[in-house]
């Protein structure tokens, strides 16, 4: 018996506002374009209504609306286009793809020039510390594995003679870069920026044979996008136990490889989901030492290069990586307040890479304002190590657990990285030695009798400073033998945005950094050729000299 064709779908041509069709029912009829984010019921072949209530259990039911459309849970993404492969957008786009208009359609010319200032600043500074950590024999390992691979090609390693792929050159300068803790600081989402996008950044120039201005504004669209993602779930990833100059760098890297690749908008979205899966980075090298901190931004570099790489040829990552019910942030915070809205509504306005902080010295924030106080009082009243009675250290409660306590762990650390912990110990060797720098932490320095004589002659003060991320302040009191005292007292410590490094200081350290690996002559060439990125038609010099420690 011959039944009645069913009528043919009136939006084949999608101008009934529907967008994109993806139901494959011969029941559909056009919708009206103020119901277009509304789906359509679900029909049989014979183009009858079936709903599920009349063929499943409610407790099926339920269990199928939670899955497929977990829109209730979102407060700030709901997609209609879930199965268009080309991320077709609907009124409201995710923070992923907001970030991938953003970074795809940056230009030099839309960036202002103080913030252009900083990208090239923060590039030398975190150069200047993979050089240092290269020169002093630190993480080698990173080398030595990716030298095992046997692999060549266009991208420079820091100490490695030979060119690498540009994810093995990028995972070794990340280790590098952030070795030596000595690396920047975003304060509010307390994220090691530049450790993983410089590396990410230089290493996918070189791949693609980019321009010095074209390294620079890749390194901006990282910064800006770790910082963000990091800004979102401010002081929420160490709660929960991640590192967020991993979980968060891996986003910032990718935003700066796919700049490079010259991705679209919509590319560089997938992208950055695709990053969402790589993100990695755990605070558990606090209970022994671990050297996997300092692996988590090579990781990230390595991977952001690797997303992008995924998504030019064709990968895709979930637009809602950041903001849906199971995107990263859900995932990683679990169910915390986030404000990823908030951060990428501001993209292109307010510029957060002049936020990021530099660190004068390479140890805990918490012993820097103290340090910076006993200078102060050694420079108006020059006192030897043999004249001091004793010194009481200013910190909070903070820093007590991190620096002061315990008192006989901290006045004989046991390693170089217990020593940057240690207040008694910075401020002991600085007395002693007129400096606290990147050869103040080896594994001889931590033996000097004459610091360690001294430790024990320093305890602490409990006072109140303004909270951290925004502030480590921090005083010292100097007695001496003959009875008096000297005190200094500072509230914010240097390098943070209430006390700025200079640029003349910031210059200063990556000299001082650079030049154990390269020399006065080789590490001014280098400042030169960063400094004037804008003027580098060709990266090979500068790339050449950033690798040249060894």
């Amino acid at each position: 018996m011959a039944t009645a064709s069913a009528p043919k779908p009136s939006c084949a041509s999608t101008s009934a506002g529907c967008g994109p069709c993806t139901r494959r029912s011969t029941g559909c009829s056009a919708r009206s374009p103020a119901r277009a984010a509304e789906p359509a019921p679900l029909t049989r072949p014979s183009g009858k209504r079936q709903t599920f209530s009349a063929r499943r259990p409610a407790w099926m039911l339920r269990r199928l609306v939670a899955v497929l459309d977990p829109a209730p849970e979102r407060s700030y993404v709901q997609r209609t286009d879930v199965l268009s492969p080309d991320m077709r957008r609907t009124t409201v786009t995710t923070a992923a793809q907001r970030l991938g208009d953003f970074i795809a359609q940056l230009k030099a010319g839309r960036i202002p020039e103080p913030v252009l200032r900083a990208g090239k600043l923060h590039a030398l500074d975190a150069l200047g510390g993979g050089l240092a950590a290269q020169a002093l024999g630190e993480a080698g390992y990173a080398a030595q594995s990716v030298r095992e691979a046997g692999t060549s090609g266009p991208a420079t390693a820091i100490g490695v003679a030979d060119g690498l792929p540009a994810t093995d050159a990028a995972f070794v300068n990340g280790t590098l870069c952030h070795a030596l803790d000595f690396d920047d600081t975003h304060p509010n989402s307390v994220v090691h920026v530049s450790a993983g996008v410089v590396p990410a950044a230089l290493a996918a120039a070189q791949a693609h044979g980019a321009r010095g201005a074209d390294l620079l504004v890749a390194i901006i669209a990282g910064n800006e996008t770790s910082i963000r993602i990091g800004n979102a779930g401010s002081g929420l990833f160490h709660a929960r136990g991640f590192h967020p100059t991993g979980v968060c760098g891996v986003f910032g890297a990718t935003a700066a490889a796919a700049w490079l690749r010259g991705l679209d908008s919509a590319a560089t979205a997938h992208a950055l989901g695709i990053a969402g899966s790589m993100a990695s980075g755990l605070l558990e090298f606090l209970a022994d030492g671990a050297e996997t901190k300092r692996l988590h931004p090579g990781w990230a570099a390595q991977a952001g290069i690797a997303a992008a790489r995924l998504a030019a040829y064709g990968a895709t990552g979930p637009a809602t990586v950041l903001d849906g019910a199971r995107g990263f942030l859900a995932a990683y915070l679990h169910g915390d307040e986030t404000d990823i809205g908030g951060q990428v509504a501001t993209l292109g306005e307010h510029w957060v890479t002049p936020e990021i902080a530099y660190k004068p010295y390479p140890a805990c924030h918490y012993t820097h304002a103290p340090v910076d106080a006993l200078a102060q009082v050694l420079a108006a009243n020059p006192v030897r190590p043999e004249e001091v009675a004793g010194i009481t250290a200013y910190t909070d409660a903070t820093g007590v657990s991190l620096v002061c306590a315990p008192a006989e762990d901290k006045v004989r650390p046991r390693t170089p990285y217990d020593a940057k912990f240690s207040l008694p110990y910075c401020l002991a060797y600085r007395l002693v030695h007129g400096k606290l720098d990147v050869t103040s932490f080896t594994a001889e320095a931590i033996k000097d009798e004459l610091v360690l004589a001294l430790t024990p002659k320093i305890g602490y003060e409990l006072r109140q400073y303004a909270p951290a991320p925004d502030a480590f302040g921090g005083g010292v009191s100097v007695s001496t033998v003959d009875g008096k005292v000297h005190e200094a007292e500072l509230r914010y410590q240097r390098g943070g945005s209430e006390n700025p490094l200079s640029d003349e200081d910031v210059i200063g350290k990556y000299r001082a950094n650079a030049e154990l690996a390269l020399g006065s002559d080789r590490a001014a060439a280098l400042e030169h050729a960063v400094l004037g990125l804008e003027e580098q038609n060709d990266l090979a010099a500068l790339a050449a000299l950033a690798g040249a420690g060894g």
